[in-house]
């Protein structure tokens, strides 16, 4: 039923970013569609968002944006945080810390478009397009301001959303996340390049050898290799494509940003752009999908960052220790102040890279990728 619908959308309205909905980066339009088709689903409040029919605090709840549904859990009243999860992943990554950061905040907890509830429609998975998604998202629930919060690919998509709409983002928390360097587990490369990954992906994933996968990652666990450190989080993962659209808005993401030489993007060459926004990394110590090098690398190329490293952690520090990772959330909030944007200080600091003669800044900060 929901791939019907997705359908309908489709005709009525065009896919994201394809030139009839204003997405990605047109601003206006997007935004005023956005809000009209929030304004279509009820008159509840600022998002017109329905709640999910399970009676908690921290229920799913779902709101229309450019025709197409988007889940996500919303929990407390304060200045806002907003939490990205993943590739693969869902809401589900940050559950356990909603009734934690809730206390004195508005934390805002979204199923990335292609992503666990939300629909998956064949659109724009890019990180520029995630990055306008959550822009409109915020926009129909009614926030301003965020602070963002991103895990792997959400890391990417935080720092995304911080250059194209630094007026709208307070700080940013990068957490194992991608857009650094080129070095990413083979697997991934190998998903985004082989031909056939789609149909290898579609077998993999069947019931009857789900099982297999279990077992060999327990293995790895039981091997105390670095990525058994992961194994439940990348089997839970692994579970949620079960579904074909969401196999192809997995691939279409992955293929967004990764090529055969690794990640394809990087965020080092604006991170200058950061001076004045309060960031900080985090990272496992023994990350096996994305090298924890990275963290030290992003934390020199961005002013006043901090860095903390979590031992023995893998690729979710947010779960292989969420004592230590609630805690050094709230002290960086607290002890830091939202950034204020400038037109002209922006300005200031584009022009500051233009000037003849000086070395782009990629070039110096990625002498460390190699």
């Amino acid at each position: 039923m929901d791939e019907i619908r997705t359908r309908r959308a489709h005709d009525l309205i065009g896919l994201p970013g394809d030139g009839r909905d204003g997405l990605p980066g047109d601003g206006r339009d997007g935004l005023a569609r956005a809000v009209d088709s929030a304004r279509a689903v009820d008159g509840a409040d600022a998002a017109r968002a329905v709640r999910s029919p399970v009676p908690s605090r921290y229920a799913t709840r779902y709101v229309m944006v450019h025709g197409y549904r988007r889940a996500y859990i919303r929990a407390g009243r304060g200045p806002a945080l907003l939490l990205v999860h993943g590739i693969g992943d869902n809401s589900q990554s940050w559950r356990g810390l909603v009734p934690l950061l809730a206390r004195g905040r508005t934390v805002i907890v979204p199923d990335l478009l292609g992503h666990g509830e939300s629909d998956k429609p064949r659109g724009d998975y890019s990180i520029g397009g995630y990055a306008c998604g959550m822009r409109d998202l915020l926009t129909v629930l009614g926030i301003d301001r965020v602070t963002v919060v991103g895990h792997s690919l959400g890391g990417g998509i935080a720092m995304q959303f911080a250059y194209q709409f630094p007026e709208r983002c307070e700080r940013v928390v990068l957490v194992s996340t991608g857009g650094v360097c080129p070095d990413l587990h083979p697997v991934l490369r190998a998903m985004a390049t082989a031909p056939g990954s789609g149909l290898v992906l579609s077998l993999a994933t069947a019931s009857s050898l789900r099982q297999v996968g279990w077992a060999v990652t327990r293995t790895l666990r039981w091997l105390r290799t670095d990525l058994g450190r992961d194994a439940d989080d990348l089997m839970r993962m692994f579970d949620n494509l079960h579904m074909r659209t969401a196999r192809a808005a997995f691939l279409r993401t992955l293929r967004a940003s990764v090529d055969g030489h690794g990640q394809a993007i990087t965020m080092l060459d604006r991170c200058y752009l950061a001076a004045g926004m309060p960031c900080m990394i985090i990272w496992g110590e023994r990350d096996a999908v994305i090298p924890v090098e990275h963290a030290r690398i992003a934390h020199a190329a961005m002013p006043g960052s901090r860095l903390e490293i979590f031992e023995g952690a893998g690729h979710f520090p947010h779960h292989s220790d969420p004592e230590r990772f609630r805690a050094v959330l709230e002290d960086f909030l607290a002890t830091t102040r939202p950034a204020t944007y400038s037109a002209r200080q922006w300005r200031d600091l584009l022009c500051s890279r233009g000037r003849v003669g000086q070395q782009p800044i990629r070039d110096r900060d990625m002498a460390g990728c190699q």
